[in-house]
């Protein structure tokens, strides 16, 4: 970590050229754009910022002195010493992990689907079962995790198969609450789609149950969300709903 001298202060980071570069990056793709406003980094650094839009590629490694700052401080306060050698990188990879981590909010549904909407005469349910979720508790920003299940009935349009954990992962990378999260899932699908149902539920554990608090090593929480036929017709809920709690998925 530099001394005070030799690291910027955080006021001088925000100055004429900033603005200019962040005025560029506004004008940019989105992927760029993203990318450039959180980070304040030039769009035009970025080797192929396309791909960077993506939610299965680590962005490469970035400076942002103002949340390295805040971390150094965190470190200071919880009676570390940031100068060790096995933190002084930590302020630079927490910054940049917590701004991969939260990286949703970046990202908009169309923009995640793409053209992967097709026409298709297709009328029975279709699911996507077990898709992995990591997010963090907007309460105590530690992570919960689980897994979401998926389903719709379309009305002559279906979506590509993996977009559908794409959807998923693009909310969860944000500070969440579960139920918020499975609410939002649900209605991006509605969005998309315009099917004629979509069940969401989503069974995860939380580690602000877990590490504190109550610290339950086994609770589950599980939420749901439905829309359309999934609501109205008690058959075809109870069908998505079988598929979905088949099999205990996390301890399986």
């Amino acid at each position: 970590m530099a001394d005070k001298k030799s690291r910027p202060r955080t006021n001088s980071r925000i100055d004429s050229r900033t603005d200019s570069r962040a005025a560029e990056a506004r004008e940019a793709e989105p992927p760029a754009r993203a990318l450039a406003v959180r980070k304040r980094v030039d769009p035009a650094m970025l080797e192929s910022p396309a791909q960077d839009w993506g939610l299965d590629l680590d962005a490469a490694p970035a400076h942002n002195g103002e949340f390295e700052q805040l971390v150094h401080r965190i470190l200071e306060i919880i009676g570390e010493d940031p100068k060790r050698e096995g933190l002084k990188k930590t302020p630079q990879r927490v910054a940049n992990s917590l701004t991969w981590l939260t990286r949703g909010y970046d990202m908009d549904v169309r923009d995640v689907v793409g053209d992967a909407v097709f026409s298709e005469t297709h009328s029975s349910m279709v699911m996507v079962r077990d898709i992995e979720l990591y997010s963090l508790c907007e309460h105590h920003m530690l992570p919960f995790f689980g897994r979401a299940h998926i389903a719709y009935i379309p009305d002559g349009k279906i979506v590509g198969l993996s977009k559908l954990p794409r959807i998923v992962d693009m909310f969860a990378r944000r500070l969440q609450v579960q139920e918020r999260l499975t609410e939002q899932i649900a209605e991006a699908v509605q969005e998309v789609l315009e099917p004629k149902g979509v069940g969401v539920v989503i069974e995860a554990m939380h580690l602000c149950m877990m590490m504190r608090g109550v610290q339950k090593q086994n609770s589950q929480t599980v939420t749901s969300a439905v829309r359309g036929i999934f609501r109205n017709d008690a058959r075809t809920r109870e069908e998505f709903l079988s598929l979905a709690y088949g099999r205990n998925s996390l301890h399986r």
